[in-house]
């Protein structure tokens, strides 16, 4: 059975773009620059999933050296429309963007004070109060929606911060 989350995909239309601005700006790290994959092996895994011919250049952000990472991935040529909630498309992999990407920060006034002096364009007013966490709403450059959160206690998980305790 499943044991763990490995990581959350991106899909941007520039990688190397994409591992400046989420290393310059969010301040992750760059634990494994973009590497191009293509060939049978990589038609083996996608075929089925993107047009032929299967060609992918990938690189991985985050903070530390575990399975919890932003995989940053190009599919040349990708769609890079937002997502549309209406389209009924289905799957589509080869779409820039997810529902959300969830970071975790410190100190969430400080945090987002340097971010907007950096930029980041965000999509809430101000910082909100809910469920144990203090929270506010960005975007990166290419229309993916980021989550950024402070947690009350460090001592649970962010998703258990309404428990108490």
């Amino acid at each position: 059975m499943l044991t763990g989350l490995a990581h959350t995909a991106v899909c941007v239309p520039d990688v190397e773009a994409a591992v400046r601005w989420y290393t310059d700006v969010l301040g992750l790290g760059e634990l494994s620059p973009p590497y191009r994959m293509e060939g049978p092996a990589i038609e083996r895994d996608m075929g089925e999933l993107v047009p032929a011919p299967v060609v992918v250049t990938a690189a991985i952000v985050g903070f530390g050296r575990d399975d919890r990472v932003i995989e940053l991935i190009e599919y040349p040529p990708a769609d890079d429309r937002p997502p549309d909630a209406h389209s009924g498309s289905g799957a589509d992999i080869t779409r820039v963007g997810i529902t959300h990407v969830g970071l975790l920060c410190d100190d969430l006034s400080a945090t987002r004070s340097q971010l907007e002096a950096r930029g980041v364009e965000f999509l809430t007013s101000g910082i909100a109060d809910v469920a144990g966490l203090r929270t506010t709403w960005c975007r990166d450059p290419w229309g993916t929606v980021i989550i950024l959160m402070e947690k009350r206690r460090d001592t649970q998980p962010y998703w258990g911060q309404h428990l108490g305790g």
